[in-house]
C-alpha cells in the first residue's frame, strides 16, 4: 500500500505533461518504450495515473503496459532520491566482500536494493560491476566512486553527503 506521501504525489502528477507526450508519439508503432522512457524523463518515475492514461491513449491494455515497464530494469515506479549509490556485486568486489558493504549500506541507509530513504536523500542500488575492480569493494555515489571500502569508511561516506558536504 502506498504511504500518504506516494499518493499525494501521484495526485500531483501533471497529466497534460503525458499528454504532450502522447501527442509526439501518436501513431508511432511501437511506442511504447519510447513513451514510458519519455515519461520517465519527465517525472522522474513512471506515475499510476501516466501509465493508466498512456496505456487508453495507445490503446493497450494496462496489463500490457505494465508488463513492458516492469521487464525493464531502468524504469522506476516511485521517484528516486537525490543521490544514487550503486553498490558492485562483480566478481573482484564479491571476493572483496561486497556483501558485507551492501549490509553496511543498507544498515546506514535503512533501506534495501531498490528503496529510497524516506528523506528522499538516497536511491540504493546493486549493480554487477562498476569497470572499478582494482579499487574493490566498490560503490558509486552519483558520479564519484568510493574504493576499498569498509564498515567504517560507509559510515562516513554518507554522513559527508548528510552534511551536504557530498563528494
Amino acid at each position: 500500500m502506498p504511504s500518504g506521501n506516494a499518493r499525494r504525489q501521484v495526485a500531483a502528477v501533471d497529466l497534460t505533461a503525458v499528454r504532450d507526450i502522447l501527442d509526439r508519439h501518436a501513431g508511432e508503432a511501437g511506442a511504447v518504450i519510447p513513451v514510458l522512457e519519455d515519461m520517465q524523463r519527465t517525472f522522474g518515475y513512471l506515475p499510476r495515473r501516466a501509465l493508466g492514461l498512456a496505456a487508453r491513449r495507445l490503446r493497450r491494455p494496462l496489463a500490457e503496459v505494465m508488463g513492458v515497464a516492469t521487464f525493464y530494469s531502468q524504469f522506476r515506479f516511485a521517484p528516486a532520491g537525490r543521490h544514487t549509490v550503486r553498490v558492485c556485486h562483480g566478481t573482484a568486489c564479491h571476493v572483496a566482500g561486497a556483501e558485507r558493504i551492501g549490509r553496511a549500506v543498507e544498515e546506514e541507509l535503512g533501506v534495501g536494493e531498490g528503496e529510497t530513504t524516506t528523506d528522499r536523500l538516497f536511491t540504493l542500488t546493486y549493480v554487477a560491476c562498476l569497470g572499478c575492480c582494482s579499487l574493490a569493494p566498490v560503490m558509486m555515489v552519483d558520479e564519484t566512486a568510493y574504493g576499498r571500502l569498509t564498515p567504517q569508511t560507509v559510515k562516513r561516506v554518507f554522513a559527508r553527503y548528510r552534511r551536504g558536504a557530498g563528494q
